[in-house]
């Protein structure tokens, strides 16, 4: 089990350990389903560049992968509306609708298309090679610098977008300069992980941190600790049971958020 499963679980928790990161920022900024929009969009750019002749690992197709994303990023960023009705959230579905159909139109075009998307949905987490995590731990560890350079500016206009609109900062380049990264990072863990479980790892372990602590630091603690668990376990079930790993993983996230929920729900009913 250890040799076969040693290379899933680090790259789930490499994937994990920025995306949690990532998930406090996005639940702060209200914009759940970014991470789904930016990741279908990495998604579609994968899928032209099977159609013209690249292998979907090879340096071609993330590159026009991080292209298409690139674009998602700066459609994302002019959503931010100031008095305005229209929520960002619905642009974000927009785009991320757009990006779907547009997938399984270009993957109908393939005589593997069904297999194509279900990959991209799924991931190949169980197939994931040194090499691949090496290249991602590279990205990641730049991704992560320039994040470490610009937390000030990131956390608050996550946190306190007034203050930073009242202090002029140009809140749209700000947020293409963070979705941009973002995409990187998404367009990086997609190819491997697919879309559902890139979205359970961003969004779940933030939702429960911020049930039950406020601090910065406690939310990251908590984020990292619970997803840790999750997908441990989740890849653990999948060899036990020899059942499809990113699905599992998928379902063991939502099991461990019913019970952060029943555990809060039973706090507040004994207060």
């Amino acid at each position: 089990m250890m040799e076969l499963m040693l290379a899933p679980a680090v790259a789930a928790l490499l994937i994990l350990f920025i995306h949690a990161y990532l998930g406090i920022h996005i639940i702060a900024r209200g914009v759940i389903f970014v991470d789904l929009a930016l990741a279908q969009v990495a998604a579609l750019g994968f899928t032209v560049a099977t159609l013209v002749g690249f292998a979907p690992d090879s340096i071609a197709a993330y590159l026009l992968s991080v292209g298409a994303t690139l674009f998602g990023a700066l459609l994302l960023s002019f959503s931010r509306l100031e008095h305005e009705r229209v929520p960002q959230e619905a642009l974000i579905g927009v785009v991320y609708v757009a990006a779907s159909a547009a997938t399984i139109l270009l993957a109908a075009q393939s005589p593997a298309g069904s297999e194509h998307v279900e990959d991209l949905l799924t991931g190949t987490l169980l197939w994931v090679s040194w090499s691949q995590i090496g290249r991602m731990a590279l990205i990641y560890a730049l991704a992560g610098a320039a994040h470490w350079a610009l937390r000030k500016r990131f956390f608050t206009i996550s946190l306190d977008p007034k203050r930073a609109a009242d202090e002029g900062w140009r809140l749209r380049w700000w947020d293409f300069v963070f979705y941009g990264l973002f995409g990187i990072i998404v367009t990086t863990a997609v190819g491997i992980a697919g879309v559902l479980v890139v979205f359970s790892f961003l969004v779940i372990p933030a939702v429960i941190a911020f049930m039950f602590v406020s601090r910065i630091s406690r939310l990251l603690a908590v984020s990292w600790g619970v997803g840790t668990l999750a997908a441990l376990g989740g890849i653990g079930l999948s060899f036990r049971y020899d059942l499809p790993t990113g699905p599992l993983i998928v379902c063991v996230f939502a099991v461990v958020l019913a019970v952060a929920l029943t555990i809060r729900a039973a706090r507040r009913a004994s207060t």
